[in-house]
């Protein structure tokens, strides 16, 4: 199954990457002098440090397998004719309050950059709608219903 990213999230995932096999070396320094202090059979330090290595190994393997699925998604061809992923949506709730979100893909959503993921109730009841439609989300606080006052790339 094919992951879509920007190329923004793209490139964060390969730096990831990259952070987390710049940490192999560390494990393995930590593994072999654990091994050194004896017994192995009680040596809880070995049992941390190999543990912490498949957990990174773990890390590593899943990153990749993302990143060799990954289809970038051509930014190049969004229009603003109707909300669709990696579109900036500016939206106001019925109390005169306005907010913006761009729909990413959920590997790269981010609330605190205003990011939300393409597969959220409120990104659901966006997409396909165009400005100055009224879409109405099922929030865990009921029924709120927004208008599309603007939609950007």
């Amino acid at each position: 199954m094919a992951t879509y990213l920007t190329q923004e999230g793209y490139n964060k995932k390969m730096e990831e990457l990259s952070a987390l096999e710049a940490q192999r070396p560390a494990i393995k320094q930590a593994i072999a002098e654990a091994r050194d202090k004896g017994d192995l059979s009680e040596n809880a330090e070995y049992d941390a440090a190999k543990e912490a290595q498949g957990m990174l190994e773990m890390k590593i393997s899943k990153l990749k397998e993302l990143i060799a699925s990954a289809r970038i998604i051509d930014d190049s061809k969004l229009n603003t004719e109707e909300v669709q992923i990696l579109n900036k949506v500016t939206i106001r709730n019925n109390k005169g309050m306005t907010m913006s979100y761009t729909i990413v893909t959920e590997s790269e959503a981010n609330l605190r950059e205003f990011k939300i993921a393409s597969n959220t109730p409120i990104a659901q009841a966006l997409l396909g709608h165009k400005v100055g439609d009224h879409v109405k989300v099922n929030a865990p606080a009921g029924v709120i219903d927004f208008e599309i006052i603007k939609i950007e790339v």
